[in-house]
């Protein structure tokens, strides 16, 4: 029941978003986005039965800039999470752009896709990044690239902390941890037994650990604002764990 509740929530969502954002002025979208992101986001919260226990100060949004958010990736669920607590909007791999609903939905939300494996891909997605954050836009991402399991965080890629320096944008480190038990980490399956599984599993209490933002200026070296993410983050995965327990 709730993996079809997944999908028909997805479904039943789109086409109001879409007929609402048709008839809202260009200058609104954005907030209007946002707002139907974090309600769709919590509705699969709900339908899950995830409950997020925040550790740490939210900081409000920064003025006049963009703010990327990034975090160890473990579970598909994370990016209900991070939605859910920031809005915005995400960068995710570009295969899901052709996934049955999900794809969709993901398109309508203004996700940024990557294809990896393709260097004009990857430019293209920087630039872009580039531009959602010069615009003051919030955008969620994964730099390990993809799930893992456990809570060692794995090398980040480099890219969308080049992007967050050339638009001054703010970083906002988060740490996510699971309980071991849950299964919650998506490693060596399809997305479909994944959310099958995930669907059969009882309450989850997970904790999202927040971290304080910082701003890179345009000529501080990528590596140096990507290692500085990567060790914060990895300290805030700690402190979930301490919070979340086994």
């Amino acid at each position: 029941m709730r993996a079809s509740g997944f999908a028909l929530v997805t479904a039943s969502m789109l086409p109001a978003f879409l007929a609402r954002m048709s008839v809202t002025p260009a200058e609104e979208r954005p907030s209007v986005r946002d707002r139907w992101v974090k309600r769709w986001a919590n509705a699969l919260l709900a339908l899950f039965d995830i409950h997020v226990v925040v550790d740490g100060a939210l900081p409000p949004p920064p003025r006049g800039r963009g703010r990327l958010i990034v975090a160890n990736h473990r579970s598909a669920i994370d990016i209900g999470v991070l939605l859910s607590t920031f809005g915005g909007t995400m960068v995710s791999r570009a295969d899901i752009a052709g996934w049955p609903v999900i794809g969709a939905a993901a398109r309508a939300a203004g996700t940024v896709f990557v294809d990896r494996s393709n260097a004009k891909s990857g430019a293209a997605t920087l630039r872009s990044i580039t531009k959602h954050l010069e615009d003051g836009m919030t955008i969620a991402l994964f730099p390990e690239g993809t799930t893992f399991d456990g809570d060692e965080v794995r090398t980040f890629h480099g890219g969308a902390f080049v992007a967050a320096a050339r638009a001054g944008a703010e970083i906002l480190p988060v740490g996510l941890a699971y309980p071991r038990t849950s299964g919650a980490a998506f490693v060596g399956e399809s997305f479909p037994e994944h959310l099958a599984r995930m669907a059969r599993s009882d309450s989850t209490r997970m904790v999202l650990a927040v971290g304080a933002p910082f701003t890179p200026t345009k000529d501080t070296r990528a590596a140096a604002i990507t290692g500085r993410a990567h060790d914060e983050v990895s300290t805030l995965v700690s402190r979930a764990r301490t919070r979340c327990g086994p």
